[in-house]
């Protein structure tokens, strides 16, 4: 077990230990919101909210978890509202995952006003009035697949980044990271780093074909920030022939179809975080401070290089195939 590995099991063991303690009469309502519902990152971000909910009550904490979120993660004004119905209906705590890094601080400080814990998960806000930020470094990630990027292309050639949207504090973190990886390279060429995949991968796909009609020819590889950017990016690689590392493409998450077109070849490395153990150190955490106990204002969960080399490790497998169908119905 690596040292990574080893600090996040710390972090668990200590968040279970302080939350451990006296049982309470009255549960804790703890809502969790989500970017979107219907990408698989998210999925996994739930079932670690229903594991910690579970660990709890094994230990005599009781929480009621409220699970809701747009459907579509460029939904800002309905991602507000739900926060704001939340604090209307008076819950001990939020989970809150921000759409947007500005749009979403008003919303939480009104919360953070109304004495409702937040702790703020994956993405961050231009704002430190919450508990406690759950989530990757995701600079950090962005560092990393430059620098697996120029590693796959000997340093040089040319290069491409497809960003996500305007306002996602972890993707914006992500591109930045990536950036100024490549800056390092001299012998590597951004030829353009201002097109925007948008929130699905219908739009990614969009965006792609777009992209590539304009660079396709020249660009050596592409870096996506997150997981429908890669795969809409993929998809559109493999309908003019450029996939199977003719173009080298790292991206970001670790859904169902990135995982294959990563066995398949079409991808030569993913930056994974841990979404389930972000959750499950979400609700944690929130049940944590709502017992009046210190929590640490920032807790990183992670990230992870995977390749076609470090794809059979069993730790990778964890990251890659998360026991979903155990925490969700």
């Amino acid at each position: 077990m690596n040292n990574a590995f080893r600090l996040l099991a710390c972090i668990t063991v200590s968040l279970l230990t302080c939350v451990s303690g006296l049982a309470q009469d009255k549960p804790y309502t703890i809502a969790v919101i989500p970017k979107g519902t219907t990408h698989e990152f998210w999925k996994s971000i739930h079932a670690g909210a229903v594991k910690a909910q579970r660990e709890l009550a094994a230990k005599g904490v009781k929480v009621e978890l409220i699970w809701k979120g747009p459907l579509r993660e460029d939904d800002r004004d309905q991602q507000i509202q739900v926060v704001e119905n939340f604090m209307t209906r008076h819950v001990n705590g939020i989970v809150l995952a921000p759409l947007d890094s500005q749009a979403l601080v008003a919303p939480v400080v009104n919360a953070t006003k109304s004495k409702i814990s937040v702790v703020v998960v994956d993405s961050d806000l231009k704002t430190d009035k919450y508990a406690s930020f759950v989530a990757t470094d995701n600079y950090q990630g962005g560092v990393m697949g430059g620098e697996h990027l120029a590693k796959l292309l000997g340093d040089k050639g040319n290069v491409v980044l497809l960003r996500y949207a305007v306002g996602s504090a972890s993707t914006e973190a992500r591109e930045t990271g990536f950036l100024d990886a490549i800056k390092k390279h001299p012998g590597i060429k951004i030829l353009s780093a201002d097109q925007y995949a948008g929130a699905t991968r219908d739009t990614a796909y969009q965006a792609s074909q777009n992209l590539l009609n304009r660079y396709g020819r020249s660009a050596d590889g592409i870096f996506c920030p997150n997981e429908s950017t890669t795969v809409g990016l993929t998809k559109a690689l493999r309908d003019i022939g450029k996939a199977a590392g003719k173009i080298k493409v790292v991206g970001f998450d670790a859904g169902t179809q990135s995982v294959l077109d990563l066995k398949k070849g079409d991808v030569q490395g993913l930056i994974v975080q841990n979404p389930v153990r972000m959750g499950y150190l979400g609700v944690l955490t929130v049940v944590k401070d709502l017992r009046g106990e210190p929590v640490e204002k920032r807790v990183d969960t992670g990230v992870t290089l995977v390749t076609s080399e470090n794809f059979g490790q069993q730790e990778i497998q964890e990251l890659l195939n998360p026991p979903l169908a155990q925490f969700l119905n």
